[in-house]
């Protein structure tokens, strides 16, 4: 692999990351609502996503993961529920006086990255830029295992490049928020961010 080819990959990329999606969408909503650590695992899980699609490409299973329906069918619609029920809890959430903070998520860091996966995995636009504008940018045919290496090692760099200064902005305004009125309205713009990213990958196709 050339360094031109890494680059050309690395910088679609970031163009493709950056663009807000359901992805991006989630992990602000996260941050609203549970803080800068859950949304930073629910991040490694998005990249995660990101490298199970590379992998399947460089292995040519491009023309299995498009045959494989069902179970991408299965996925989409566990992580529209997922981000479905995450908005509901944070519509729902009440603000107690003694102790006021946006309502958190459930579960730890698995539980954080696991939606993450789920996000990635079901989100159409991911797996189409894997499957058919991958192969544009890198010659598969002559891909090492050395070069599998860069490219990983480029998709996590820039996708943490790209996410981290969202969720690190999201964080921020919600400890700027301290009262029971705004921090119940930052709930509800949680769960509107978290419904809108179900919505989103729910109508894709």
């Amino acid at each position: 692999m050339t360094l031109t080819g890494l680059i050309a990959y690395g910088g679609a990329l970031a163009l493709a990351a950056a663009i807000p999606g359901p992805g991006v969408t989630a992990l602000v909503a996260r941050a609203l609502g549970s803080g800068f650590r859950s949304s930073l695992f629910m991040a490694f899980g998005l990249v995660l996503g990101d490298l199970t699609y590379l992998t399947a490409v460089i292995l040519g299973l491009a023309v299995l993961a498009q045959t494989f329906g069902t179970v991408f069918l299965i996925v989409k619609w566990a992580g529209v529920a997922y981000l479905a029920w995450l908005a509901w809890k944070f519509w729902t959430s009440g603000v107690m006086t003694e102790k006021i903070e946006a309502r958190r998520a459930n579960g730890g860091a698995l539980s954080s990255a696991l939606a993450g996966l789920l996000v990635t995995l079901g989100n159409p636009k991911t797996m189409i830029f894997y499957l058919a504008l991958t192969p544009t940018l890198v010659d598969l045919r002559t891909v090492t295992v050395a070069d599998y290496g860069l490219l990983a090692l480029c998709t996590v760099v820039v996708l943490l490049l790209v996410l981290v200064p969202y969720l690190a902005l999201a964080a921020q305004a919600r400890w700027l928020l301290r009262t029971p009125r705004a921090l119940k309205l930052l709930n509800r713009t949680a769960a509107a961010f978290m419904g809108g990213a179900a919505a989103t990958i729910a109508a894709r196709s």
